[in-house]
């Protein structure tokens, strides 16, 4: 009995220890189940963490770009290629200005019209056309009055001469002999010497054809004021040359200006017609004089300048004039190729680095047409384009600003 109860004991302690052992490695599974379990989720959040950190790197450079947002980016290289220049602007002194409109004329003594010194119908050399030149003594024309109901002036003159000289041969004779008075005398001999001064004036221009007409002076055609075929008079113009040599520039200056007019030094204009501005100081340009009045007709004032023709200016061309008053010192200026409008705005571009460029607006002042003054949007020390400002433009529609790391 004691055996049996032994033996059921000792049964149970087994049975308890099996169960304590079993329980023991269901723990020891669930703790590295879980560790590792836990340790994996650990990594996957590390992942995430990692993953996070690289979309914050992400952000940065995009608000690094949006930082250059503004920003042109154009190569040296090609910066070159186009023609682009840039310059320090630092404040210099520059001319007020006042802008009106004027006129190119030819300067008095520079320009000779022909006219007609017999009567007759007018035959061309050769084609002559405006703005042909012509040198001094050159024949331009022919007028012949052959088949004229008067006949040929060249004959009739011829005629007259020869008379006058008979007679005044005739009339020396005589006042020696005292046959007729010395009064007498004097007005035959006036009459001789009047003959010839007409004979000579048509004969040495005689030609075939009639009277050759010739330029009094070197120059060009500005106007022919005949046709083939046409008659003319005796003192008729024929033909305008001028010699362009000096010109006048005459400036209609608005009536309230006129306190000004006395501090005006020079003038700049520009042309039409190759849209350029000629610099009177650099064509020995001077001021003649301006109106102490203003016409009948027009509340305009004249002021008028004299140059020198060096630069192919056309006489009676219609120019913007730029006229020079008192200096302004401490102005900021540029060039007008530094300029580029957009709907009535002007731009200009700042250059930031070796290829990097800022579109600035700016604020205009005076302008004397080749330098405009800047009032906002400029200081100085800037780093201005002052070539090549529209290819800088086009490379800002081109570049869609990429992402820049450029470090200013």
């Amino acid at each position: 009995m004691k055996k049996l109860i032994f033996m059921g004991v000792l049964g149970l302690f087994l049975l308890g220890s099996c169960n304590s052992k079993s329980e023991h490695d269901h723990e020891g599974h669930s703790h590295e189940t879980e560790k590792a379990h836990n340790h994996d989720h650990e990594g996957h959040d590390h992942e995430h963490e990692e993953h996070d950190h690289a979309n914050e790197g992400h952000n940065h450079e995009a608000e690094m770009a949006a930082g250059h947002s503004d920003e042109i980016i154009l190569a040296p290289e090609k910066a070159k290629a186009a023609g682009v220049e840039s310059e320090i602007i630092q404040p210099k002194s520059f001319r007020q200005v006042i802008t009106t409109s004027g006129q190119v004329q030819a300067a008095q003594g520079d320009e000779s019209v022909v006219v007609a010194n017999v009567a007759g119908v007018v035959s061309f050399r050769h084609p002559v056309t405006d703005g042909m030149s012509v040198s001094k003594g050159a024949p331009i024309l022919n007028i012949s009055a052959e088949n004229m109901p008067d006949g040929d002036p060249v004959k009739r003159t011829r005629i007259a001469y020869e008379t006058a000289k008979k007679e005044y041969e005739r009339a020396a004779k005589l006042v020696k002999s005292q046959i007729i008075s010395q009064k007498d005398f004097n007005a035959i001999k006036e009459s001789y010497e009047n003959a010839l001064l007409a004979y000579e004036a048509i004969s040495k221009n005689q030609t075939k054809t009639g009277v050759s007409v010739t330029a009094p002076l070197g120059g060009y055609i500005k106007n022919c004021l005949v046709k083939e075929g046409d008659y003319v008079s005796v003192g008729q113009p024929l033909v305008s040359i001028t010699q362009n040599r000096r010109l006048f520039l005459r400036a209609d200056v608005s009536e309230k200006y006129y306190g000004y007019l006395h501090s005006i030094q020079s003038a700049n204009f520009k042309t039409p017609y190759d849209n350029k501005v000629y610099e009177l100081g650099e064509l020995k340009g001077h001021l003649l004089s301006y109106g102490k009045a203003s016409g009948g007709t027009s509340f305009y004032v004249p002021v008028t300048f004299e140059f020198d023709n060096r630069g192919d200016v056309i006489p009676g061309s219609y120019v913007e004039v730029y006229l020079l008053s008192s200096e302004m010192p401490d102005v900021l200026a540029l060039p007008v190729t530094a300029l580029t409008e957009e709907q009535g705005l002007y731009f200009i571009y700042l250059q930031l680095d070796e290829e990097g460029y800022k579109k600035q607006e700016v604020t205009l002042g005076a302008s004397d047409g080749k330098e405009v003054q800047i009032l906002t949007g400029l200081k100085a020390g800037d780093r201005v384009v002052t070539k090549g400002a529209y290819q800088v433009k086009l490379a800002s529609a081109s570049n869609a600003i990429p992402a820049h790391s450029h470090e200013h």
